[in-house]
């Protein structure tokens, strides 16, 4: 209720703005994810790519943005999730290098976004444990057991930083490189339209066969028209 002093001007007590503040609340301020920290340009073997950087303030990881063309309309994406031994060191027991090729080569070549996701070694348990997890795995287990068998999620992964790093792009509509619906998921929950799913089935081989049936069948992973066994 506004008061008169005097001649003053009108006031207010603290219970009363106390009380129409809880009745007209401020709007909840969204705090950031990511903060892009570097632009550059990066020549490789797929074509001149704008690289960028981006902080993830939730986890601390440094994220990387590889950019062909403007980002603008329906925009061809890949979410990668970081692997050093299967795309640095050439391990044949996941899929996850000739996948980053893949996906590279495709933007290279018709323009696009690649989100490589850093902290996400072995489903995001890190790499120490991701090897303890493959010792399991070497004595039978899959790759969900195995990890649930050293005290881990079987996938510990989140794609929320993806999606505020193509928000931060403004590549909102996208056509997505995947064949694990738990990314478009999360991307649809973080403001990102999924208007398409383009399927990513390369890189099988007899070392990695069990890794795959295992996502198919007990990950929901899409491998269109084949069966993985």
């Amino acid at each position: 209720m506004l008061r008169t002093v005097g001649d003053a001007e009108p006031t207010l007590t603290i219970a009363e703005l106390v009380s129409y503040r809880r009745r007209h609340p401020l709007p909840a301020v969204e705090e950031p994810r990511v903060v892009r920290t570097a632009e550059t340009e990066l020549p490789t073997r797929h074509g001149r790519l704008r690289a960028l950087g981006y902080l993830d303030l939730h986890t601390g990881a440094d994220h990387l943005v590889l950019v062909r063309g403007e980002p603008h309309g329906e925009v061809t994406v890949r979410v990668h999730s970081e692997c050093l031994t299967g795309e640095s060191l050439g391990s044949l027991r996941c899929d996850c290098g000739p996948q980053l090729d893949a996906a590279l080569e495709r933007i290279g070549r018709d323009g696009g976004v690649l989100v490589y996701l850093r902290g996400h070694e072995g489903r995001a348990i890190g790499l120490r444990k991701k090897l303890a997890a493959y010792e399991l795995q070497d004595a039978g287990l899959d790759t969900v057991d195995a990890n649930l068998g050293i005290g881990q999620p079987g996938d510990a992964r989140d794609y929320g930083a993806a999606a505020a790093i193509l928000r931060d792009l403004d590549a909102t509509r996208v056509r997505l490189l995947t064949n694990n619906p738990d990314k478009i998921r999360d991307l649809e929950a973080g403001g990102v339209s999924v208007v398409l799913r383009l399927p990513l089935t390369v890189g099988a081989a007899p070392a990695n066969l069990g890794y795959l049936a295992t996502k198919q069948h007990r990950m929901g992973h899409l491998f269109e028209g084949r069966e993985v066994s």
